[in-house]
């Protein structure tokens, strides 16, 4: 009698698919689990007829139970995210038929399968949380079989075969991750079995179970705190910006928190919207946006409060234009970075700041500023000791005027920058002022910007970009912005 063979793959019940942010299970170490579901045979109908037909009996029907109770208690050795080695203890159930015959009498068999198991598992991350993994192994099995009999059906040589058989299984699954220590698993696998009688089978088990992993939770490696940055003494106060150039124009962000606040102040939203107005006409653009903080207080505080400063502009900007979060970077700097005096009240305001270092795009032509304020920085880099307009910038300084024109309600500023080289300050500020002039006379003479629309600042030495130390860093000194504005 054949009492197992293969039935058709079940499907996988669906595990639910959870938002929260949790860390995934340690890459390595023991654990261990339990699962339980449904398990299922098929009965082998014409081998029985047969067997019934070899001693004068004929089947008129058949009652089948291939259906019942699977469960398993298991264990493995996780030796990277990917490889582990799994043990474990099955019982598949029990299984049986009553087959009726036309003389009348009947035919019951029973089947019942459990034993043991050592697979190698394959796990495939898909998300932080869940994972997929495929098994195959080898098992041990034993069979017990009950076969009774009534009425005509002749006597049985043997009413209770056992046997003990290795064999092999397969399988595959998936797994969600709770906590670094609990997890959630549903599988399907195939178990080849001998049924006691000679014949080879197939039983499927769908089952569910819980998986616990042991020993502590693996902790990042710490990370070395970074330096504060050192500031060399200066006779007077000096302005120090560092920035991250990336291309010729940029949207500057600055606003100002209130002591120990983090929160984004309702007259600061006019001017994060601009932000998002410049970077969803340019979607390339990325930004990093700077949290600051005075001196006041404990540094370790200030740093996180810088922090929270920075995420709350950045949570500001997705929430309120729509840029996409994977754009921008929050960073905190805390007290490390100041751009004013630390010991006047109106230094300390200047230090609880948000800058946005923004990845420019390569022209302002088609921006469309609405009647509020739009700032964007041009640079424009000079020889040394000169105030000459380069001629490679005629094409720059051709898409500014452009954008002015198509705008007859802004204005420009031209800041004039150099660094520390002149013999004076006074003659660092005096070149600084010429520089910023000869190109608001270029913008009029060459392409037909009205004087009134133009301003000229000069600034000397006291807004250096970079330290003087290096040919790079004095040239970065040098230069003129052109600051765009939309009045009120």
């Amino acid at each position: 009698m054949k009492l197992i063979r293969t039935v058709g793959a079940l499907s996988l019940a669906a595990l639910a698919a959870l938002n929260s942010p949790i860390t995934v299970a340690a890459d390595q170490g023991w654990y261990g689990g339990i699962s339980i579901g449904r398990s299922e045979a098929s009965i082998a109908e014409e081998r029985i007829r047969a067997e019934l037909l070899a001693v004068g009996r004929t089947m008129t029907s058949i009652d089948e139970d291939h259906q019942d109770i699977g469960a398993k208690l298991f264990g493995g050795r996780k030796f990277n995210k990917y490889f582990p080695v799994e043990g474990g203890y099955f019982d598949l159930g029990k299984f049986g038929f009553t087959a009726q015959t036309r003389v009348p009498g009947s035919y019951t068999g029973e089947a019942k399968f459990r034993g043991l198991n050592l697979d190698a598992v394959g796990i495939l991350p898909i998300t932080q949380k869940i994972s997929a993994f495929g098994r195959a192994g080898l098992i041990y099995t034993e069979t017990k079989d009950t076969f009774t009999r009534t009425g005509a059906v002749p006597p049985l040589t043997n009413p209770n075969p056992q046997e003990k058989e290795g064999s092999y299984k397969y399988g595959f699954g998936a797994q969600y991750d709770f906590t670094p220590k609990l997890a959630l698993r549903g599988e399907w696998e195939r178990y080849r079995v001998n049924d006691a009688v000679g014949n080879e089978g197939d039983i499927d088990l769908v089952s569910i179970g819980l998986v616990y992993t042991f020993g502590s939770e693996k902790k990042p490696a710490p990370v070395a705190a970074t330096p504060p940055p050192v500031y060399v003494a200066q006779a007077a106060p000096v302005l120090v910006i560092v920035p991250v150039v990336t291309q010729q124009y940029c949207s500057i962000l600055d606003i100002q928190f209130e002591i120990n606040a983090n929160t984004v102040q309702r007259e600061a939203e006019e001017k994060i919207d601009k932000v998002g107005l410049f970077m969803k006409k340019y979607p390339n653009t990325t930004a990093v946006i700077e949290g600051h903080t005075d001196e006041v207080g404990n540094a370790a505080d200030n740093m996180k409060l810088s922090e929270r400063r920075a995420q709350n502009v950045v949570t500001y900007l997705v929430d309120r234009s729509g840029i996409a979060r994977s754009r921008l970077t929050a960073v905190g700097y805390g007290e490390t970075r100041p751009i004013g005096d630390n010991t006047t009240q109106a230094g300390k305001r200047l230090n609880r700041r948000i800058n946005a270092i923004i990845a420019c795009a390569t022209d302002i032509e088609g921006i469309v500023p609405i009647p509020d304020r739009i700032t964007m920085a041009m640079e424009l880099e000079f020889d040394s000791n000169s105030a000459v307009v380069r001629p490679q910038y005629r094409e720059e300084l051709r898409k500014v005027a452009n954008f002015l024109k198509a705008n007859p309600r802004v204005i420009a500023t031209v800041e004039g920058h150099t660094g520390n080289l002149q013999a004076t300050p006074k003659e660092a500020m005096e070149i600084s002022q010429r520089r910023a002039q000869n190109v608001v006379n270029y913008l009029v003479t060459e392409f037909g910007i009205a004087r009134s629309r133009l301003a000229a600042e000069g600034f000397g030495q006291t807004r250096r970009f970079a330290y003087n130390t290096s040919l790079e860093g004095q040239q970065d000194n040098r230069r003129v912005n052109i600051i765009l504005d939309f009045p009120n």
